[in-house]
């Protein structure tokens, strides 16, 4: 790992990856607002934007404290007291002494996603590792931090109370071991005392953990019968249609198809709900140009003098019309599923 203040030194925890969703941004802000200028550590953020917030974002955390900030790029070194963001629409991962900045399968139906960061980090630098889960809804980084804690880093989580979104916060509770939970105003302080900290010697990293940071980089994937995961799902993935294995990860149930593309149990209904709401979109529009097809060979038939033929084809058009309609009150009953994960800066 390249040093930024002269130490090449790796025995303590130097290495911090923070990720969030709804409100992380403000968040993250204050968060970096209070690391001192020579944190012994590289800060890595993932925080769920539109396709065009990360740049922004680097801008603001860049302005907003003592260290300096930028969006990630492939191959660039992790350096001590310096904050890289997650890029647009690329998985932001760790290496050993360098992040990778990959368009990988899409994970909780977000890229960057937050697991991602936190295994590739687990997988590649174990005990250097702190992960801090900060306000965000729905649970990713449920997952990640679990692979951080099984190899032997440090989990810090946001009190749920002092979130503006606290599902994050609470289901990384529920999921994984936390070594500290404190309100945002504390975690800063917290984090230059354990960055400072030596770190304990790595444990063996579990095949599954390097196995899924693997896809996620798009340097592994995984057949259809090779089930390295868990058992089949008669469940397929919303992105590609592709078969699935569920993994149990304790309480945590997930997805992931054999494309790689992941979901825990909440966002994979959120992605079938999209898709449902797809697919009745497709079917209202088939139904109006049915509709408009059979208007204009009732006219055709009209002017040919054939009565019976007007007759079924205005029948047909009425169908068609019913059919069409009926889809329009479905959806607008569905008006509003989407607006939590809107909110949640989610596709």
């Amino acid at each position: 790992m390249a040093a930024a203040h002269g130490h090449s030194t790796t025995d303590n925890r130097d290495v911090i990856v923070i990720g969030g969703s709804a409100g992380g941004v403000e968040a993250v802000t204050r968060l970096v607002r209070g690391l001192p200028a020579d944190l012994p550590a590289a800060v890595l953020v993932a925080i769920h934007r539109g396709l065009d917030g990360a740049g922004l974002l680097a801008q603001i955390l860049d302005a907003a404290g003592p260290l300096p900030a930028a969006m990630a790029e492939e191959g660039q070194p992790l350096e001590r007291g310096r904050i890289l963001v997650a890029s647009p629409d690329r998985h932001l991962l760790v290496g050993d002494d360098h992040v990778h900045v990959r368009r990988g399968p899409r994970e909780n139906r977000t890229r960057p996603a937050v697991d991602p960061l936190f295994r590739s980090a687990a997988v590649n630098c174990s005990t250097r590792v702190i992960a801090v889960v900060l306000s965000g809804m729905l649970n990713d980084g449920s997952s990640g931090l679990r692979a951080v804690k099984r190899c032997g880093g440090l989990a810090v989580v946001q009190d749920p109370r002092d979130a503006p979104y606290p599902d994050m916060p609470d289901n990384a509770l529920a999921h994984a071991e936390a070594d500290h939970v404190l309100p945002l105003a504390g975690i800063a302080p917290l984090l230059a005392r354990l960055a400072a900290s030596p770190r304990p010697p790595p444990p063996e990293v579990p095949e599954e953990i390097r196995i899924e940071a693997l896809i996620a980089a798009q340097e592994l994937t995984v057949m259809p019968d090779q089930h390295r995961f868990g058992p089949l799902s008669p469940l397929a993935c919303p992105d590609c249609h592709g078969t699935m294995q569920e993994i149990r990860e304790g309480g945590l149930v997930r997805y992931r198809c054999h494309t790689g593309h992941a979901f825990t149990l909440e966002a994979l209904r959120l992605a079938q709900d999209e898709a449902w709401e797809r697919t009745l979109y497709a079917a209202m529009r088939a139904q109006q140009e049915q509709a408009m097809l059979c208007r204009r060979l009732a006219e055709e038939a009209r002017l040919r003098g054939q009565v019976r033929g007007v007759e079924e084809f205005a029948r047909r058009t009425r169908d068609y019309e019913e059919g069409a309609e009926t889809i329009r009150q479905l959806l607008a009953r569905g008006n509003g599923r989407g607006e939590r994960a809107a909110q949640a800066g989610l596709p």
